[in-house]
């Protein structure tokens, strides 16, 4: 990466930069035009596209999205993981439909049979049998701490540095080169300092764990069982396995969450790997993109938690486990859609066998071209970093951040039909991704290489 012509690499960014603001006049001015938007768009996450505007969206269909400029785009970004059934499928739709124009009711504050069978589904694939839901990975991570602090009696939490787990304000702590604890960079004025709150290491680092774990004040470790958001690390062998041990020698709960490595398979990284948590979060692909959320339980923990309702504490109302609108007739309906008929366990094979196609033909270009480059690979999601080896822990991958040539890679490849996610360099796979798009994603990026280093 450090060999590159730096020089050639910004005069690209521009002519990129210059083509996209003449492709997408349409979603330009849909962006100029947004003036009682925050920062222009309906969320400021979506001013993380590259090329000074989002594109403006006309519609969506399994892998491809079409933009306000009638340009069809191969979605490989299918919503940050909101869209990994892909878009609307036919199950989701008819059962939407269904819910809302034949039954009636989206939300009344009451039970029905969809929650049933959606919970018993998450049961089976996850192997935790009891459940509730959410609107959010966010809440079902916010939740979840609250009832482990209730089962335990413990005041801190401990998270691993660049870890994902939405928008929960206490898990915005990272460890610098010394192994100091201290808030993520731009992190939005949080109400307390996050190190008061939570103990944070690197990781893949047994040692630091075993240290902050040893004082006795964590009520539970909320990992992602590989790390997702700042380009993919996976778990060295015997990892996770260690995280489990060190948890029962200390007497804390181990929370998965899921929500990014639902690629792994039908029951996350949680049944592939024979992982064995207290408690798992997860979110957003449940419903097709419809906003919903799950947490699960073992037994043992729920008992925990209900003995603390009978000793007085409120998980209705004020104890803040809850929601008016999460477990709703609509997300309901929508979960069991996808999960019964979307993403059933035979998919994940066909998506995993592309997204391994489509890190294959990466990591050839990578060894013919000689770039200190890799790529990760879980289940039906792989990323590129501009390091290798592959980073093993959250504080190397950061460092291997090239935003200008993020941009770049970014720009070439929308210029020509191909959408990443905005935040890295990540492709998911959905039921109707096709070989032949995973190959075109191929011959783009094999000639935005060429040029850089022509």
């Amino acid at each position: 990466m450090d060999t590159l012509n730096r020089q050639k690499l910004r005069e690209l960014v521009a002519r990129e930069h210059a083509s996209y603001v003449s492709l997408h006049p349409r979603s330009r001015a849909l962006s100029e035009a947004s003036v009682n938007l925050l920062a222009g768009v309906p969320m400021t996450w979506m001013t993380k596209w590259a090329g000074g505007f989002p594109l403006g969206f006309e519609s969506a269909h399994g892998a491809t999205i079409r933009d306000l400029d009638g340009i069809e785009l191969i979605d490989f970004a299918l919503g940050d993981t909101g869209a990994m059934a892909g878009h609307s499928p036919a199950p989701l739709m008819e059962a939407l439909t269904r819910r809302v124009g034949v039954q009636g009711g989206v939300t009344t504050m009451l039970p029905n049979e969809d929650a049933q069978w959606v919970a018993a589904e998450m049961a089976r694939r996850f192997g935790l049998p009891r459940w509730s839901f959410t609107l959010s990975a966010t809440d079902a991570n916010r939740w979840m701490l609250r009832l482990a602090r209730l089962a335990t009696k413990r005041p801190k939490i401990l998270v691993f540095s660049y870890s994902y787990h939405g928008t929960v304000d206490e898990t915005f702590v990272v460890v610098d080169e010394n192994g100091k604890a201290h808030s993520r960079e731009g992190n939005v004025a949080p109400m307390v300092d996050p190190t008061t709150t939570t103990r944070v290491v690197e990781f893949n680092d047994r040692a630091a764990l075993e240290r902050e774990l040893s004082y006795g004040d964590v009520a539970a470790v909320l990992t992602e069982p590989a790390l997702t958001n700042i380009g993919i690390v996976l778990p060295e062998p015997g990892f996770l396995e260690a995280v489990r041990a060190l948890c029962d020698a200390t007497g804390t709960l181990l929370i998965v969450d899921e929500t990014h490595t639902f690629s792994a398979g039908p029951g996350g990284m949680t049944k592939r790997y024979g992982l064995k948590p207290d408690a798992i979060t997860i979110g957003k692909s449940l419903g097709g993109g419809v906003p919903c959320g799950a947490y699960g339980l073992s037994e043992e923990l729920a008992s925990r938690v209900l003995a603390g309702v009978v000793d007085g504490v409120d998980i209705e109302d004020v104890g803040g486990v809850g929601g008016t609108l999460a477990g709703n007739a609509l997300s309901l309906a929508a979960m069991r859609a996808v999960l019964g008929e979307v993403l059933t366990d035979d998919v994940f094979g066909p998506m995993e066998d592309l997204a391994t196609t489509f890190a294959s033909g990466v990591q050839r270009t990578i060894d013919d071209r000689g770039l200190s480059w890799s790529i990760s690979q879980l289940g039906a999601r792989c990323e590129y970093r501009f390091a290798s080896p592959a980073p093993v822990n959250g504080g190397d991958s950061a460092k291997s951040s090239d935003p200008l040539l993020e941009e770049f890679l970014h720009l070439y490849l929308v210029n020509r039909g191909v959408l990443l996610t905005p935040f890295h360099n990540m492709a998911l796979m959905c039921p109707a991704t096709t070989a032949a798009d995973v190959a075109r994603h191929q011959v783009v990026f094999d000639a935005a290489i060429d040029e850089l280093l022509s």
